[in-house]
């Protein structure tokens, strides 16, 4: 099992990423909004999900979320 996260884990441009996920905008979209590549972004998605212990960004923008990130 993997320990929980703190909110000081996420940088300010994985939050980001998150909050326009949250909105439902597809990843080129966010990607675009975000200032990076897609591909960028799908690595930084993977490594949140990965720091987070979560299975996907799904996961990750419920788990922000929770903790008022969003």
């Amino acid at each position: 099992m993997v320990a929980p996260q703190q909110v000081d884990d996420l940088t300010d441009d994985d939050v980001t990423i998150l909050r326009l996920l949250a909105q439902g905008l597809p990843l080129q979209l966010v990607a675009r909004r975000a200032g990076m590549s897609s591909r960028t972004v799908r690595r930084r998605i993977r490594a949140v999900c990965d720091r987070l212990g979560v299975g996907t960004s799904i996961e990750a923008v419920v788990w922000a979320a929770k903790r008022g990130l969003l």
